[in-house]
């Protein structure tokens, strides 16, 4: 059976289909899911034969033609999520077809020719990426302020929700702990590497942090300058002389466009590799306490078996848990017809005290899903109740 299953509708082409089909797999590869294995893709005429049960979504390539209505129509019947996408410069209203008006579309990029943007759109709608898309800046104020401020404003535009310190940070907050709070929430950190960043101890800090997290780092480096060997397994990209407009910036529209295009690709490398870390120290402790995993299913559940043969549902999830998180889990172990209390399973390093008695209050009082952390899954699984 298959985990997620994928449609591409509409007018693409078979060069189209293959470069998105491509760039889907290399995301996926990160979670050791295959193509044609756990993810089946679908067309026009075998969308009716979808196994229900998996989690679903589709693309539909607009153009002159507007072919696959009936699957079109048999998909919004069933409220299974269609993203209608269009080129650069091309008219949604009448490259898509009227059925899907209701839908925001998605506008590919000439400067992402591998439709990056929209395969991590369809991993959002079946739960393998997060739709919460975050990112935050770690730069130094003396050295790159206008390039921080020019990059948090085209990440935004993007649909990333930035961290910025001079920014996010209401008057009257404690700023380091709503700093830390946003870094362990943000799936990529863009360190602005210029000659004196590692002579700030905050900026030191951060990128540890980011490090000891498994956030992945975008390094961007200024020119002339040799970065610290500390970095050097980040994804980097190196500026000219004649990428800055002045000495801290702004970046020439199409490095930073580069920059925008590179923090899109490497967001679904480190949302895998902290799934793959907690799911790590969730199976570690199932073993320890003498249970064992038994399955994996849709949106990255994991079936576990106890010791008294009873079996639960954990959700790994990366980043801070929210209560439409909670509510999402629930629905979706609903859905699946899983008995006992679903359980999401968090890393709670760095949240804010404020917030970790907000969700043990949630847990308190909402009983259709528990919230545990990664440090305390194996106390709690081996005197588990419902």
């Amino acid at each position: 059976m298959s985990l997620y299953e994928l449609a591409v509708l509409g007018d693409a082409t078979d060069a189209q289909r293959s470069r998105l089909l491509q760039t889907v797999q290399d995301m996926v590869d990160d979670f050791g899911l295959r193509i044609g294995v756990d993810v089946v893709v679908h067309d026009g005429t075998s969308v009716p034969n979808r196994d229900r049960r998996a989690a679903f979504a589709a693309v539909y390539f607009g153009g002159d033609a507007n072919t696959d209505l009936a699957a079109v129509d048999e998909l919004i019947r069933t409220s299974a999520p269609v993203i209608p996408t269009i080129a650069e410069g091309a008219d949604f209203a009448t490259q898509i077809p009227a059925q899907l008006h209701f839908a925001n579309g998605l506008r590919r990029r000439a400067d992402d020719p591998e439709m990056a943007a929209l395969a991590a759109g369809l991993l959002e709608c079946v739960g393998l990426l997060r739709r919460q898309r975050r990112a935050f800046i770690s730069y130094r104020r003396i050295e790159s302020r206008s390039a921080a401020m020019q990059l948090h404003d085209l990440l935004t535009s993007r649909g990333f929700d930035v961290f910025l310190d001079t920014h996010d940070v209401r008057p009257g907050e404690p700023f380091q702990d709503v700093l830390w709070h946003r870094l362990c929430d943000s799936d990529v950190l863009v360190m602005l590497d210029t000659p004196t960043y590692f002579e700030s101890k905050w900026t030191r800090h951060e990128i540890g942090r980011a490090r000891a997290k498994e956030i992945h780092v975008l390094r961007v480096v200024w020119p002339d300058h040799s970065p610290s060997r500390l970095t050097d397994m980040a994804e980097t990209i190196y500026l000219e002389k004649a990428d800055l407009a002045g000495v801290d910036g702004p970046i020439e529209e199409a490095t930073s466009d580069r920059i925008a295009l590179a923090v899109e690709r490497l967001r679904s490398r480190s949302i895998a590799s902290r799934y793959m870390s907690i799911t790590g120290r969730l199976r570690a402790d199932v073993d320890r306490i003498g249970g064992a995993i038994t399955a994996i299913g849709s949106h990255r559940s994991i079936a576990i078996r106890l010791l008294d043969d009873r079996k639960v549902w954990a959700y790994p999830i990366v980043g801070i848990p929210t209560a439409e998180l909670l509510n999402d889990v629930a629905e979706k172990a609903r859905r699946a017809d899983q008995r006992e209390t679903p359980i999401l399973v968090y890393d709670h390093v760095g949240i804010s005290e404020a917030w970790v008695a907000h969700l043990k209050w949630l847990d308190d009082n909402i009983k259709a899903v528990r919230a545990i952390k990664t440090a305390e899954i194996g106390w709690a699984l081996a005197a588990w109740e419902s």
